[in-house]
């Protein structure tokens, strides 16, 4: 089976708590977009898992997807094995969800591959031990993330076109982007309306993150100057996306940033089902 495992941007990003465990608590949008890797899956008679990636890094164990694979064979008994091979098109550790998105492409298709006839609940409960992105991508369109983000509450659609992505290429490490972050105060604490999504787009990680890194700084402004009516940082970067009016001013600022080097990628947020046809390969 060949599926695509689509990405996602977060529209708001709010913290409001430190839990005990170290992690935030969170209020956070996530939305999917049409930028994809893709994953074929061939069922083995040996018991052996196999991953094979097109990024050289993700060979390893430590890839989601095997550790995913792993943990299902084991926990349910399951006698052959699996080859996948991943491609990957969304950079790696971008902010863009790329391996939760992996993480849960093969929960949902593994499920169906060794006929394990999972439960929704059941689906979600596995994708919590592995991360806190990886439930929504059970479900894709757009949805509210609670608690770390693995609480997932469905929305309506949010359907936004002309989304520009644009990354840099540097790392940005998920605790240097949370440790620079001031938790607001009780009652302070911004509100995303998604009947007003672009006015009301909000990313509590970014402030910090453009004080420690001026290329993202930088980056968020020029998406601004080429007319971007909302400019943001995805999750905790470094990928940053800017919306346009007009696929003109999109394609000018794209050019812009190819000419650079950077990462881009033209995209929009896709809705529930057709995010969904992804797990009916």
């Amino acid at each position: 089976m060949l599926t695509a495992s689509y990405a996602k941007i977060n529209l708001f990003l709010e913290l409001l708590s430190e839990l005990p465990d170290g992690y935030h608590e969170v209020n956070t949008v996530f939305c999917g977009i049409d930028l994809f890797d893709s994953i074929k899956y061939s069922l083995t008679k040996s018991p052996s898992i196999i991953v094979w990636a097109s990024v050289a890094e993700l060979n390893g164990k430590d890839n989601l997807i095997y550790k995913v694979a792993s943990y299902l064979q084991k926990e349910f008994n399951v006698a052959s094995g699996v080859e996948i091979r991943l491609t990957k098109r969304i950079p790696i550790a971008s902010g863009l969800g790329g391996g939760s998105s992996n993480a849960a492409n093969a929960i949902m298709m593994l499920d169906r591959l060794w006929q394990l006839n999972l439960s929704p609940k059941e689906r979600h409960e596995i994708a919590a031990r592995f991360g806190s992105d990886i439930n929504f991508f059970l479900e894709g369109g757009s949805a509210l993330g609670e608690n770390r983000g693995e609480r997932i509450s469905l929305w309506d659609d949010i359907l936004l076109d002309n989304i520009l992505l644009v990354n840099p290429g540097i790392e940005i490490s998920a605790g240097t982007a949370y440790g620079a972050v001031e938790i607001p105060s009780p009652g302070e604490a911004k509100l995303f309306d998604p009947q007003d999504p672009v006015a009301t787009m909000f990313n509590r990680l970014e402030p910090g993150i453009r004080s420690l890194y001026p290329l993202v700084d930088d980056l968020l402004d020029q998406l601004a100057e080429f007319g971007a009516k909302k400019s943001m940082l995805s999750g905790s970067g470094p990928t940053c996306f800017g919306i346009f009016d007009s696929e003109e001013a999109l394609a000018k600022c794209q050019s812009h940033f190819q000419k650079l080097g950077y990462f881009t990628h033209n995209t929009r947020t896709l809705s529930r089902r057709e995010y969904q046809k992804c797990f009916q390969s």
